[in-house]
């Protein structure tokens, strides 16, 4: 299946017997599907139909959709202009000229009183409407595949980013697993040497207690458990992304436990290297984890 990504945008176009209509979509990270929408006035009729669309093709994000409704030229609604008052009207202004020395009347100053001119609104019938929003809609419908052909594109970017992620924790993972710290020879001589220097620095210590107290403390830095499930989780990842669709949470729950394992990992490491590794795995975490939130 695909990979979305959260972030896109796109626009579309289309007229329907002399209106032209264009939407302009886009969207962002959001925990859910969340749609804001811009619409003409008049057109409030079809906020439920377009909310509905968004959230029927898309499971996260933050939509914001803008709306632009016009007349093409060739349909473009004649003005009216009332020529008895207007002819009144500019009489008056005359009269007032001569007798008063009163400044001339412009003509837009004479068109722009009320009653003079005015732009009727269009009459719709009730099938006119249903087209027009049925156009709209349609409308919308191609602009949020194209939306969808954005966020697709860059999901499959996200894809790529994020397997390398994924291949860098394995060789860490990998590397840390096959540490020459964790041979059972180099383990067995720390222990040693650190219980020679116990017993140099006081003879009244008890030589098997301490062999005892080191043992159970290598124990409790052993990192086995760590890496194990650090490989399963690898495993995990490779297989959603290998998958696809809406795994955004998915993976952002693998990438807690990313983090979780390595922070456990530095915290037992009894050697300067496997300490190295480990937080060289957690900033490829952190990475990981960032690339995480864009997806849907």
């Amino acid at each position: 299946m695909i990979l979305q990504s959260m972030t896109g945008f796109a626009r579309a176009a289309a007229e329907n017997d002399g209106t032209a209509i264009a939407w302009e979509v886009k969207s962002v990270n959001g925990k859910s599907a969340e749609v804001r929408l811009r619409l003409p006035p008049g057109y409030e009729r079809l906020e439920a139909a377009a909310r509905q669309a968004v959230q029927k093709r898309f499971s996260r994000g933050n939509f914001q959709a803008t709306l632009t409704v016009g007349r093409t030229g060739g349909a473009m609604v004649q003005p009216v202009v009332n020529e008895a008052f207007l002819r009144d009207v500019a009489e008056l202004a005359n009269r007032l000229v001569e007798q008063f020395g009163a400044a001339p009347a412009s003509a837009d100053g004479l068109l722009a009183l009320r009653g003079v001119f005015d732009v009727p609104e269009a009459v719709e019938t009730e099938e006119e409407r249903a087209a027009i929003d049925a156009a709209i809609l349609a409308c919308l419908d191609a602009s949020l595949a194209g939306l969808e052909q954005a966020r697709c594109a860059e999901g499959e970017a996200l894809r790529a980013l994020l397997s390398g992620h994924v291949a860098a924790i394995e060789t860490l993972t990998l590397r840390a697993e096959a540490d020459p710290s964790r041979e059972p020879a180099a383990i067995r001589q720390r222990l040693a040497d650190q219980v020679r220097l116990l017993l140099d620095a006081s003879s009244a210590l008890d030589e098997g207690r301490l062999n005892m107290e080191a043992a159970f403390l290598a124990t409790k830095a052993d990192i086995r458990e760590e890496i194990d499930r650090l490989k399963t989780h690898v495993a995990s990842a490779r297989g959603l992304l290998a998958g696809g669709g809406a795994i955004g949470r998915k993976l952002d729950f693998l990438a807690q436990e990313f983090n979780r394992e390595s922070n456990t990992l530095c915290s037992k490491a009894n050697a300067a290297s496997v300490t190295a590794i480990g937080l060289e795995l957690k900033a490829v975490v952190d990475q990981f984890r960032e690339q995480v939130q864009n997806l849907e």
